[in-house]
């Protein structure tokens, strides 16, 4: 429309009936209270997006500097790094720290690691890792907002959103260094997003690689079949095949395939299930790790969802378990229930909305909020916390003296190590773990000493190990010892 006939439309006086046409002129400056483009990146389908940024941003930079101060707290990143490694150079993924030789497929079956090979490859460093981990945490949070939003508008489903990005069990599992449960992460919210949809065949093709994450997570896959059935209650072909297939790849990897590779024949963790000297769960763990999942996260409205059913084989194994470490809240074991109480709790809210209770209705509508509300609380004494501190963003002197110390170890030296030094030697040298060479004396011993401990204790003890092997103090630099093996006795 020219200018003179939107005179005319509004109105005003129009054109000359025998006026010719005027020629094309240059578009005019957007008028006032047009959309622009600052408004465009405000634009609600974005939330999601800048949502997911944000904490891409948050949870890198908090690796980043646990890994630059070297405050590794578990040997799982350089585990992760060897088998990482070894698919990046077209290689089984042998982890000698599980032991010499341990093909890592007979430990945990996680054939998704080959994904970050080329990654790897590029760029070899255990910050690869710990990106991608980062980045797929971060990819999670998309279908959480995403299907909150839908369900209950913009600014509940931005609160919710925020919330699940500060969860608890996020923040823990960020904070463990790397594990390959990351992958199953954002499959799962992918997988209940498209559920919440009714869009039941794309469930499916979320769910099922998470056979390809970790043994266990066949049942977990098997699960979302399940709820497929339930919710549709008709047996559709996809979501029934999901439960046969994740059941079955569960029982296959466990009986064949974990074994196949396996030194010993044997799935490893079959000893972790069941009681073990009188060891049990107790109650009031068990409740209090239920109350921590599902109170803070979701004021227990989740409990209204047929979702939560799809968290019942991680809770199961870990509460039939006897390792302590599984029972509680610390590490990354709490992962992946978060998507799954989020998404249960934008999956009953809607319900509870609507509720002929007007104190249902109340709660619900301001649950968001308070959800929001105890993640920012919560946070204050959780990993990203230290996003506010200065001291995070500062380098001790003793750590890059501790680096350069590492450093003289030639690269494709045999080492032995405990945790700390891991981090800094996994990508360019053969590393086992301490006490577990089987029977190889290895060129280097690195140590982080310990109360007491002297470089005269580190030597001895290492001598006590390797006895037909002398050895020699190479340095010692924060708390770090390197020997160095100088001939065989």
């Amino acid at each position: 429309m020219d200018t003179a006939a939107a005179t005319a439309a509004d109105g005003r006086v129009g054109p000359s009936p025998h006026a010719t046409a005027p020629p094309p002129a240059t578009p005019a400056p957007t008028a006032p209270g047009a959309p622009t483009r600052l408004a465009a990146l405000r634009a609600p389908r974005l939330d999601p997006y800048w949502t997911a940024g944000f904490f891409f941003l948050a949870y890198a930079v908090l690796s980043y500097w646990r890994y630059r101060t070297m405050a590794t707290i578990s040997w799982d990143l350089g585990i992760f790094e060897q088998a990482v490694r070894g698919y990046a150079h077209l290689r089984a993924p042998i982890v000698d720290l599980k032991g010499p030789g341990t093909n890592i497929l007979g430990d945990h079956f996680s054939p998704v690691l080959v994904l970050l090979a080329p990654f790897y490859r590029l760029l070899p460093s255990p910050l690869t890792l710990l990106t991608a981990q980062a980045a797929l945490f971060a990819l999670s949070a998309i279908p959480v907002t995403r299907a909150a939003a839908r369900h209950l508008g913009r600014r509940r489903g931005l609160a919710l959103g925020l919330a699940y990005g500060l969860s608890w069990g996020v923040q823990r599992a960020v904070d463990f260094d790397f594990h390959e449960i990351a992958f199953a992460v954002p499959l799962l919210a992918f997988a209940l997003d498209a559920a919440l949809r009714g869009r039941w065949n794309t469930a499916v093709c979320w769910a099922a690689p998470l056979v390809l994450v970790k043994e266990d997570l066949g049942v977990t896959a098997a699960a979302v079949g399940a709820l497929a059935l339930i919710r549709t209650r008709r047996a559709a072909p996809l979501p029934l095949a999901l439960v046969a297939f994740g059941l079955t790849a569960t029982a296959v990897t466990l009986g064949l395939v974990i074994p196949a590779f396996n030194g010993s024949g044997s799935y490893d963790y079959w000893n972790k299930i069941g009681g073990h000297e009188g060891a049990a769960i107790p109650l009031d763990v068990a409740l209090r790790t239920l109350l921590w999942t599902l109170l803070p996260t979701t004021g227990l409205l989740a409990l209204r969802s047929p979702l939560l059913l799809v968290a019942v084989p991680t809770l199961g194994w870990r509460f039939l378990s006897h390792d302590p470490h599984y029972w509680g809240t610390d590490w990354h074991y709490s992962a992946v229930l978060m998507p799954i109480a989020f998404l249960a709790l934008v999956d009953a809210l809607p319900r509870a909305l609507a509720s002929p209770r007007p104190w249902l209705r109340s709660y619900a509508h301001h649950l968001p909020v308070a959800v929001l509300a105890a993640a920012l609380a919560l946070t204050t004494t959780l990993p990203l916390a230290r996003l506010t501190e200065a001291d995070t963003y500062r380098t001790p002197p003793s750590v890059p003296a501790a680096e350069r110390l590492l450093h003289r170890i030639p690269d494709g030296a045999t080492v032995e190590s405990d945790i700390r030094p891991l981090s800094r030697l996994t990508g360019r040298t053969r590393v086992y773990w301490t006490g577990d060479t089987g029977g190889l004396a290895p060129d280097y011993v690195t140590v982080q000493l310990r109360d007491d401990h002297t470089p005269a204790d580190a030597l001895a003890n290492a001598a006590a190990r390797h006895p037909k092997s002398s050895y020699v103090v190479l340095g010692t630099a924060d708390g770090i010892v390197v020997l160095h093996r100088t001939s065989a006795r």
